[in-house]
Order: structure tokens, then C-alpha cells, then sequence
């Protein structure tokens, strides 16, 4: 090695006494990396005649290894020498010399400013190349200097024990970041939950009052709940009257409540109406982190503090920013459904297509924004378990949004998941009933349920569960004899006749539907409603999840693809 052909220490300390104890200073130990044939102006005669000394040296024929390492721009370890220097004395330019020479040590090596290695020399160039990046890139030095630890940390294993721990590392990343993500979960856990909550903490969105709103219309109701419009008291201190009668009514056109909410109040006294209330708020903070745009924008909540019109004491609230009050049930229910949504799914209305094509381009877009937010709750272990048109609420800007987290389970940790407790709406269940097979255990505490949710998850595909009730969405939207709570009993019960089989359905019905929407383009509505409305087979088959269904022919038309551009126009306008 190239370190061999340096002069001893003591050599070198007798022959450049000035250099290396200046003034006469008592020397004391302290580590000086040069870079060979390095000078500065500042560099006195002594300083040169060192350096080319050293420079000579390490230039012998034989050593041709450290000569290309050298010119390679990577230095091995043994060219680092410990050398006795005095910080108290500082002779001019030497000080400025040894700075720069450390610098340029540092820079051959591949050592940024903190000493951490950041050499891109483990990664090849064709790969540099071909991801069009250089070696100076900051990201590229990282990983080469993770590289080269790697390398140094397995620098006794053979090359089988090499593989094989590669291989070890790459199974446990697929594991830890397949569905529903254990990884993703425990940053969400431990990194993001702690800093949502210091931030609605400053905020003020955790200590919510009673006083801070005011109460409007009733919207609607359900098992535990009932839904209000709502406004926020003005911090101006204008004194907010009690509202009755069209003044509730009229609370949305109230210019002085310029910020509008929806309430929903948890009821008193109903059994289970607590424990989903806490699930709900739970799951609407827990959206808000993983997919804050398939779901309301949550504010918090509040317990009320006193017994007033709609206030029961000790009763708990929840708020979400007003986005619109009207969910795709309330559309529905609408005659001119689904032209009704057209101007407010595209921002315009359609022209140059008939009014069939342009209802099923409606149906098509709602469509692929519920089976877009499907996908991405799925994808954090979260099933909703109560999709259905009342449970999707339609934005001004024409966003379908879920809504409705009370019975959502999260797989992932077991989040409110009992094996055999079903929450679930009759009309819109599949015909497995419970998300998880009933044999199923509890599940164990947190740490360990996630650990071995992967397992779970692939074994029961539990998102399937959505994925039928979007299938009777799609056919509510798309036969309007389906609309009416009478016409989908009537068909869920000739379903169950048919084994669940559409296609069978279909032959076997006396009702003559109308199947136009879902037959246009060669049918391709009709084939992906086949593909969601079906029993599960073995390993989940039969039933397609959200991310295989939005690649299906249905959504991919060129003519679907221009309805998309103008919806995202309408959401930015």
C-alpha cells in the first residue's frame, strides 16, 4: 500500500519542525487529512516542499492500485495519518492551508461538510446515466455513501450470504409497504398524528365550544346521528339569536355567517351511539392524515357544555367545513338525474353528444371518483363499510366525497372490528355479510395486529366489501327503477334468486330495466357492474378490488378521458 512508502512520523516532525510544532509549541494530537499535490497561495516554502515530499512518495510505480484509486477521486483509509499540529499557534496561511487541504480530502472521499460519506462510486454509471442524473447529486452521494457502509458492513460474508441478505432486506421491504402498510401505518402512528394534533392544538380545532356555533336546518338523520347545517359564530362579538322556522332555513343565506359548517350531533342514550360517535371522529382525523380529498374536510369536535334547543349536555359534536349539503341520494331521488349533475360534474354542459351519452358520462365520472377514493382508502387498511349514495356527499365544485365513518373498520390495527358484529345497510351489503370471515379471531393489540395484517389482508381481500356496494351504486345511477328504496329491494331479492349472478339476473327479470347507460360502447358498463355484483370466490376472485376496477375498459374510453380534463377543469375554476 501506498501508505508504506510515507516517512515515519518521527521523520517528518524532525525534518518540518515549523509545520508541525510552530513557535516551539508543546504539540498535542489532532488529525490533519491532505489531499496529495494540494498547495494554496497562502502556503509558505515549507508548506510546498512538504507537500511535494509527500507527493513523491505515494507516486511509486508499484503501487498501482492506490495510484488509480487516487485519480478514481476515492482515497483509502491508510492516506488519513494522524499527525501531532498546536491549534494555539497559527503561523499565516497555515492555518488557511490546512483548512483547504481538508477540504479537499474531504471532497475525494466523498465526505460532505458533517462527515457522512456521500460517494457515488457503488452506483454505476449506466444507472446514473438512465435515471439522467449526475454523481454531484446530493440524493446520488447519499445513496452511494449507504452503498459503500453496506458494502463495508458485509465486507466478511461471502457472496451466497451476500445474496441472501439482500434478498432478506428486499422481502421485508415488500412486506412492510404491501397493503395495508405497516410501515406507512407506524409513520402515521408515531409521526404524523403527533403533528396533526400539535397543529389543530395551535390551531384551536381541539378545544371547540358549544358558543363557537350556531345551529340551522336539519339535513337529515341516522341510526346515531342527526346531520344540521350550521354556521361559526363571528368573533366580532355580534350577539347570535336563537333561530326557528325559516330563520334555520335561511342560516346558509345569512351573509352575516360567513363561515358555514355541517354539525352532526351524536345522540343521547342510543345504544352504540357513543362508541361510533368516538369511532367516527377517530376514522375523520385519520382520513383527514391518508386521503384528505376523498373525504369532508373535518374540523373537530365538541361536547356541549349546557341543555339549549338542539344542545344536550354532555352530548358530542362533530364538525365539518361546509362543502355541500346534498348527498348523490338526494340526486337521485331527482327526476332529471342524472342530467342534474352534468353542469356541476363538467362545469358546463355537454355539447355535440346525445342526451344518453351524456348521462352516461355522468354516471361514468361519479363512478370513477367513488371507486378513486375507495382505492385510496383501501390502501391504508381502512374498509367504510356503508357505501352508498346517501353516505356520498356531492361538493359545489362537483367533488363525490365519503362521508360517514361511524361503521369504517381499520384492518390494519383492528380499528372497531368485531368478528361477529355486522354494520352494514341490507340494500347495499354483499352477500358474505361480514368484512372478515366470522371465524376470524379478535384481533391482538396494535403493535402486533399490524405486523400481521399483510397476511390477513391477502389472505381475505376485506376491501371487496366496498366494491360490491359500489356495483349497486353504478346500477342505481345507471336503471332508473333501481332509484326508488321499493325498486332496490325488489332487485336485491331477484338477485339473491339468481345466485348473485348478474348476467342470470338479467334473463331471468320480468321488470324489463333500462340497460341503455350500461350497455353503450359494447357494453363495457354492464361488464365492470358484472365484475363488482358477484360472489367472492377463493382468495378474494370474482369481484374486482378499486385499483383493478379503475383499470377496466369502462374508464378508459378516449371519450371518458375528455370528460375527466373537463371536470378537472370545473374543479379549478
Amino acid at each position: 500500500m501506498a501508505a508504506s512508502l510515507l516517512p515515519p512520523a518521527a521523520t517528518l516532525a524532525k525534518k518540518y519542525p515549523t509545520l508541525l510544532h510552530p513557535s516551539g509549541a508543546r504539540p498535542h494530537a489532532q488529525r490533519l487529512i491532505f489531499r496529495c499535490g494540494a498547495t494554496s497561495d497562502a502556503a509558505d516554502d515549507g508548506w510546498a516542499s512538504f507537500v511535494d515530499e509527500l507527493k513523491s512518495s505515494l507516486q511509486d510505480p508499484s503501487d498501482t492500485v492506490a495510484s488509480d484509486a487516487a485519480g478514481a477521486g476515492a482515497a483509502p483509509d491508510d492516506l488519513v495519518t494522524a499527525l501531532p499540529l498546536d491549534a494555539s499557534a497559527d503561523p499565516a496561511g497555515v492555518g488557511d492551508t490546512t483548512n483547504a487541504i481538508a477540504g479537499a480530502a474531504n471532497e475525494l472521499m466523498g465526505v460532505d461538510a458533517s462527515g457522512a460519506a456521500a460517494s457515488s462510486d457503488s452506483i454505476p454509471d449506466g444507472l446514473l446515466s438512465v435515471l439522467h442524473l449526475d454523481a454531484s447529486n446530493p440524493a446520488v452521494r447519499a445513496a452511494g455513501g449507504a452503498l459503500s457502509r453496506l458494502d463495508a458492513l458485509t465486507a466478511g460474508l461471502s457472496d451466497a450470504q451476500r445474496w441472501a441478505l439482500l434478498g432478506f432486506l428486499g422481502v421485508t421491504w415488500l412486506y412492510l409497504t404491501a397493503r395495508p402498510g405497516v410501515l406507512s401505518g407506524a409513520v402515521d402512528t408515531y409521526v404524523l398524528a403527533p403533528l396533526q394534533l400539535a397543529l389543530d392544538s395551535v390551531l384551536g380545532r381541539r378545544s371547540l365550544k358549544m358558543s363557537d356555533f350556531v345551529v340551522g336546518e336539519r339535513i337529515g338523520e341516522g341510526s346515531f346521528g342527526v346531520v344540521y347545517a350550521g354556521a361559526v359564530v363571528p368573533k366580532n362579538g355580534a350577539v347570535v339569536e336563537e333561530r326557528s322556522g325559516r330563520a334555520r332555513t335561511s342560516l346558509q343565506n345569512d351573509d352575516r355567517y360567513k363561515e358555514k359548517v355541517i354539525l352532526k350531533k351524536i345522540k343521547v342514550g342510543t345504544v352504540g351511539a357513543k362508541e361510533c360517535g368516538d369511532y367516527e371522529e377517530w376514522f375523520n382525523y385519520r382520513m383527514a392524515r391518508a386521503a384528505p380529498e376523498s373525504c369532508a374536510d373535518f374540523l373537530g369536535s365538541f361536547v356541549a357544555d349546557k341543555t339549549k334547543s338542539e344542545f344536550i349536555k354532555g352530548g358530542k359534536w362533530l364538525v365539518w367545513k361546509f362543502e355541500g349539503d346534498r348527498t348523490l341520494a338526494d340526486y337521485l331521488g331527482d327526476r332529471a338525474f342524472p342530467s342534474n349533475l352534468e353542469q356541476l360534474m363538467f362545469g358546463r354542459a355537454l355539447r355535440g353528444l346525445g342526451t344518453l351519452e351524456r348521462d352516461a358520462l355522468v354516471v361514468k365520472q361519479v363512478m370513477r371518483q367513488l371507486v378513486t377514493s375507495l382505492k385510496r382508502i383501501h390502501g391504508t387498511g381502512i374498509v367504510h363499510r356503508d357505501i352508498k349514495p346517501s353516505n356520498l356527499v356531492v361538493t359545489r365544485r362537483g367533488q363525490v366525497k365519503l362521508i360517514d365513518f361511524g361503521a369504517a373498520t381499520d384492518l390494519r390495527i383492528g380499528k372497531n372490528y368485531v368478528p361477529d358484529r355486522a354494520l352494514l345497510d341490507p340494500d347495499y351489503c354483499p352477500p358474505e355479510l361480514y368484512v372478515l370471515p366470522e371465524e376470524t379471531p379478535e384481533p391482538p393489540p396494535e403493535p402486533i395486529a399490524a405486523i400481521l395484517s399483510p397476511i390477513l389482508w391477502q389472505l381475505n381481500n376485506p376491501d371487496l366489501f366496498d366494491m360490491y356496494s359500489a356495483g349497486i351504486v353504478l346500477m342505481q345511477m345507471a336503471i332508473p327503477t333501481l332509484r326508488t328504496q321499493s325498486g332496490l329491494k325488489n332487485f336485491n331479492a331477484e338477485l339473491r334468486s339468481a345466485g348473485y349472478d348478474l348476467n342470470r339476473w338479467r334473463q331471468s327479470t320480468r321488470r324489463r330495466p333500462d340497460l341503455q347507460i350500461l350497455d353503450l360502447d359494447s357494453g363495457r358498463g354492464w361488464d365492470l357492474a358484472t365484475k363488482l355484483i358477484s360472489e367472492r370466490g377463493a382468495n378474494g376472485g370474482g369481484r374486482l378490488s378499486a385499483a383493478a376496477a379503475l383499470r377496466h375498459p369502462y374508464f378508459l374510453l378516449g371519450g371518458d378521458q375528455a370528460a375527466a380534463v373537463l371536470s378537472k377543469l370545473s374543479l379549478i375554476k
